[in-house]
């Protein structure tokens, strides 16, 4: 066999990181995206109270700014150290722009102003009637399909989400309440749409490649619109509200939005949205332990509800 020449030695070189790149961007395997989609579960949950804390202590819109640069630069270091850091792709800039608009910046901007208004456990609730506006998109643009046990689930769920945020348990004639709802399914609607784009997209870039981008198109849209609507004497700066702050923007922001786009590249649009309503049955216990919101009868309704539509949904995938 003829030695190779150093043109044939470079084309391997320069071909060697693509095929790296092709593995490395495939996504993981079922199990793994299961397990990232538990842990995703406990630390957003978890997360209501504490962002209820630190918009108490910090403007909404400087604490969602906050957040994502401290996001972004966790990432950014963590990319790095993994041998992962390199601009996004000429293919992959699309999804990066629509993850950061709406997934970051969006989705917490909606959801910091409305914890102004709404008590956290019922605001992780709205947050996450997601499932209400996956299913059709998924439907119509994935070609995704339902069978009985997953809709009986579907049916569950949301039936579950309806008693928790329906007008008998909430003041709909507090202006300021139903502004924070419209909020929240602004925030739903906003993910719901950015959930089904992260589907029909043929990554090239890793979750981890191309996370600190994302949280950087956020964090860059967000910082210049709390310059302009908030003062920085606002903050009351305390170790609690550093806390907050380092639980939100390395563990909550940087770790739970590359977890969760790992596991949505792997599963179901829907199947995705549905389990992710686990988030809010920890948001309202975590809520209910540390800022002691009342666990109504609603409250309890909609929790069995919702449990036993995850159960289903759960059966369902172990039948495919």
């Amino acid at each position: 066999m003829p030695d190779a020449s150093p043109t044939d030695l470079r084309d391997l070189r320069a071909a060697a990181p693509r095929t790296a790149d092709r593995a490395a961007s495939r996504p993981v395997g079922r199990v793994t995206a299961l397990v990232l989609l538990g842990l995703v579960m406990l630390l957003w949950g978890g997360n209501w109270p504490v962002m209820k804390v630190a918009v108490q202590a910090m403007p909404p819109v400087s604490f969602a700014a906050s957040r994502l640069v401290l996001g972004s630069l966790t990432l950014f270091a963590v990319a790095a150290a993994a041998g992962q850091l390199r601009l996004p792709s000429r293919h992959d800039l699309p999804i990066v722009l629509w993850v950061g608009l709406l997934q970051m910046a969006v989705f917490l901007l909606c959801v910091s102003l409305a914890l102004q208004h709404v008590p956290a456990g019922r605001s992780a609730i709205l947050a996450y009637t997601t499932p209400l506006w996956v299913v059709p998109l998924a439907l119509v643009w994935l070609g995704e399909t339902l069978n009985r046990m997953k809709v009986a689930g579907l049916l569950l769920g949301l039936a579950g989400v309806g008693v928790l945020f329906n007008p008998l348990a909430l003041d709909w004639g507090d202006r300021e309440m139903l502004l924070g709802n419209g909020l929240l399914m602004l925030a739903a609607l906003a993910w719901a749409v950015n959930m089904v784009q992260v589907r029909r997209h043929r990554w090239e870039g890793t979750p981890l490649s191309l996370g600190p981008w994302q949280l950087l198109v956020g964090a860059v849209l967000l910082v210049p619109l709390a310059l302009v609507m908030e003062e920085p004497g606002q903050v009351a700066w305390t170790g609690e509200l550093w806390a907050c702050l380092v639980y939100n923007g390395p563990i909550a922001t940087a770790l739970g939005f590359w977890a969760i786009v790992s596991a949505n590249r792997a599963l179901p649009a829907i199947t995705l949205s549905l389990s992710t309503l686990g988030t809010p049955l920890v948001g309202l216990v975590a809520s209910a332990w540390w800022l002691g919101e009342p666990l109504g009868l609603a409250n309890l309704a909609g929790l069995a509800l919702i449990g036993a539509g995850l159960v289903l949904v759960a059966l369902a995938d172990r039948k495919r």
